[in-house]
Formats: C-alpha cells, sequence, structure tokens
C-alpha cells in the first residue's frame, strides 16, 4: 500500500508511476482523493470544536465562582459533544473508505525499472548457457514423462479435473529430489532460514502481500464459514511471519526459504500453456523471502535473483534474466527479475522465476517495522520475494533439456544424489 501522505503530496509523481503502468491515473486514484479531501476538511473543524469545549469548562467554572447561570454553556457544550461525535464517527468512516481505496492502487515502479507496455519491452540483463544441439527434434515435457511413464494428466483429470497431474516413479523422485537441492543449497550456502509454514492463511494475510482484495478470483478459498485460503504462494505466510511486529534492525537482513504446495485458479490462462505442467491449479515452489533495510534493499534483490539462478547453473540449464518494464510487473513490485530457463520443444525461454523487490508497499500493508538500532524511530521494512525454483518447471527444464533421442532423460549430476545415484530415467 503506498503512504497516504505520499500520495497527496507527491500527486504527479504518483501519477506519473501509474501512467507508466498503462493504468488511467485519474481513475485509479479518484476514490481515495475524494475520500482525503473530505477528510483533510473535517480534521481542523473537530480539532476547533474541541478546543473550544475545553476553554468551555474553563467558563463552566468561572461562571459558577461567580454565581452565574450555567445551563447555557453547558447546552452549549452539549451540542458541541455531539458534533464532535459526529465529525469524529465520519472521520472513521473516512478513513476506512481511504484505505479501501489505496489497497486497490498497485506499487510504483522504481526509478531504474525501463518504460514499457508489454513483456516485449523487457530488457535481458544476462544470460548463462548455451542451448543444446540436438540432431533430433526435441519433444514436449509431456510426451516425454508420459513415454517413461512418470507423468499421467488423464488419472489426475479423472480425480480432479483439468489442470492437475500426477508425478509417478522416477518422475515424483525427480520432483522430491529437486526440493531438497533447492533447499539444501539456500540454507547452506546463500544463509536463509528454512521455514516450513501454513499451507492456509487468512483474509488478514493475503491483503498483506497484495493478493487481496483485487486478486481474490485467482485464489481457492475453503467452503464455509471458514476464512481462510489455499495460499498461491509461500511468500504469503512467509512475508506474514512479522506481520504487525516492529524487528530489530540490527538483524537485517532476515532471509527465509520454504517448500510448499501452490493453488491458483490460473483465471483467464490460455493457449499452449493450457497443455502441460506450466499453468496448473496445484504445484510446488520453493520461495525466497528477505526483510531488509530501505537503503540496501536494492542490492538485495540482486542477490536474491543471483541466488534463484544458482539453482539454474548447478543443474546446467541455459538461462536468461529479464529486467520487467513498467507494464509487464506485478501489483506489488517496485522492480522485477524474471529468469526464463530454455525450453527445447518451444525453442523459446520461458519464466521459472520471478525476484521482486516490494520496498514498503507491503511492509505497509502488514504493519512490518523495525527500528534501525534496535531503539528509536520505528519505521516500514522492505520485503523481496523471489521463487528459487517453481519445481515442475524445473522438472520441465530437466526432461526437455536433457532428453535423448532413445527417449531416455539424463540426470543432471547435481541432482544424482538426491536420486539415489539414477543417472538415466528411462521406460519403467
Amino acid at each position: 500500500m503506498l503512504d497516504p501522505a505520499f500520495v497527496r503530496d507527491r500527486l504527479d509523481e504518483v501519477k506519473h508511476g501509474l501512467r507508466s503502468r498503462g493504468l488511467d491515473p485519474d481513475a485509479e486514484l479518484k476514490a481515495f482523493l475524494e475520500a482525503d479531501a473530505e477528510r483533510r476538511a473535517l480534521i481542523p473543524e473537530a480539532e476547533n470544536l474541541k478546543r473550544e469545549q475545553n476553554a468551555a469548562s474553563e467558563d463552566v467554572a468561572r461562571a459558577k465562582r461567580e454565581g452565574r447561570d450555567v445551563s447555557d454553556i453547558f447546552a452549549a457544550n452539549k451540542a458541541r459533544g455531539q458534533r464532535i461525535k459526529e465529525l469524529e464517527k465520519r472521520v472513521a468512516e473516512i478513513d476506512e473508505a481511504r484505505t479501501r481505496a489505496l489497497v486497490n492502487i498497485p506499487n510504483l515502479p522504481h526509478a531504474s525499472v525501463p518504460a514499457g507496455t508489454s513483456a516485449a519491452d523487457n530488457v535481458e540483463v544476462r544470460r548463462s548457457g548455451e542451448p543444446r544441439a540436438m540432431d533430433f527434434e526435441p519433444k514436449p515435457h509431456w510426451e516425454i514423462g508420459a513415454a517413461l511413464g512418470i507423468l499421467d494428466f488423464e488419472r489426475a483429470a479423472r480425480m480432479s479435473g483439468a489442470r492437475f497431474s500426477v508425478l509417478m516413479g522416477a518422475g515424483a523422485r525427480l520432483a522430491r529430489a529437486l526440493i531438497d537441492f533447492m533447499l539444501d543449497l539456500h540454507t547452506r550456502e546463500h544463509g536463509y532460514t528454512e521455514i516450513e509454514p501454513p499451507f492456509l492463511v487468512n483474509t488478514a494475510a493475503l491483503t498483506g502481500t497484495g493478493n487481496l482484495p483485487k486478486f481474490e478470483q485467482d485464489l481457492f478459498k475453503i467452503a464455509g464459514d471458514w476464512n481462510l485460503f489455499l495460499i498461491p504462494t509461500a511468500e504469503v505466510p512467509l512475508t506474514n511471519l512479522h506481520r504487525g511486529e516492529i524487528l530489530d534492525g540490527r538483524l537485517l537482513p532476515l532471509r527465509y526459504t520454504a517448500y510448499t504446495p501452490c493453488f491458483r485458479s490460473e483465471a483467464g490462462s490460455y493457449g499452449a500453456d493450457v497443455r502441460g505442467l506450466i499453468r496448473q491449479h496445484q504445484f510446488d515452489k520453493v520461495e525466497l523471502v528477505k526483510f531488509t533495510h530501505p537503503e540496501t534493499s536494492h542490492d538485495e534483490l540482486e542477490s536474491l535473483t543471483r541466488n534463484a539462478e544458482t539453482i539454474l547453473q548447478r543443474l546446467g540449464l541455459p538461462y536468461r534474466t529479464m529486467l520487467l518494464c513498467t507494464g509487464d510487473m506485478g501489483f506489488a513490485s517496485a522492480k522485477t527479475y524474471d529468469i526464463e530457463v530454455w525450453l527445447p520443444s518451444q525453442k523459446a525461454y520461458r519464466e521459472i522465476s520471478s525476484c521482486s523487490n516490494t520496498e514498503a508497499f507491503q511492509a505497509r500493508r502488514a504493519s512490518i517495522r523495525f527500528r534501525a538500532e534496535g531503539t528509536g524511530k520505528a519505521e516500514f521494512v522492505h520485503t523481496l520475494n523471489g521463487s528459487g525454483l517453481a519445481v515442475g518447471r524445473t522438472l520441465i527444464a530437466i526432461l526437455e533439456n536433457y532428453q535423448q533421442a532413445d527417449g531416455t532423460v539424463t540426470v543432471p549430476e547435481a541432482l544424482r544424489p538426491y536420486m539415489g545415484g539414477l543417472e538415466v530415467i528411462a521406460p519403467a
């Protein structure tokens, strides 16, 4: 959430940021500005009435000492007190309306983010590895997995419908190996603390990260009287670990990682991603989250992105890292890097991780602050998050990049200790 004082005092800058996202700033800000204007008109009136009320108390005492009739003063006090209550009630209503308006306004892009309207305007910042030359036509992962007997969409559809999958045998073991490999790397080498969070969270948690109220259609809500949703990503519970807290700034940055299943409705997605594992309603992911000092958060974004890239480097998978333009960033992000892995069947790079700095946007919504030296004035932390990595998409990349002409798949060396020494996945 944006700072209301910042929006009011630097309105032109806010409008420019929203316009760079491809939004109509007047429409986005209309409800907030109307509520804020009414609030600013009412606050001085309420404060003046309170000052008059305090002065009237002294008049009553003086009149009583002088033996004068105080009934008129009491009547005026009563009317004034009623008006003060009315104003306070209205200000509270306006504050709620102002907050409702603010939570639907996206974050502003950082100055280093390139202007643009779509993915075509994203900027490549680096790439690693060269796509492997294959002397045969590469197959898509769903054909490879079916032929190996490790991936089944039909049985999943009978249980759960479209966009679910069953991993079997070496496929299930490969997914588990990837999870363990990622967690080991991030905890042992990158300094993250592993967390096992709840997979169900409440409305407040999702509001804190920016998923609610604007994107409820993307979530799965528990039926009945439960105020709970299935998590769309571990970013939600990890960020909310410190909701409502004031952190000791001397301990920052805090680094957390977690493996969780993720659940998304994928409302509105279509096209080539409907088939296979790219866009599933349920998928596995290892997430990275940081709480940092504002002054160092963009340096921490660079290191978080490098942490995610390390997984692909160790697996020998070609990838490129893209800096997203203003029109392609997520709602809560001030700056985002997408890491895209090479998929031979598509002859294209596809997103496998998104690493973002939300600055104080989530922290303000979730009331997460810090004191720089452990004492003194509290200010909002900056929160960062990124996939480290999406397990299903990494599995896709391995099947496609390590496929062989005879239909087998070579297991990357880094994963073999996690696969019991298995070097090749072959049909059972």
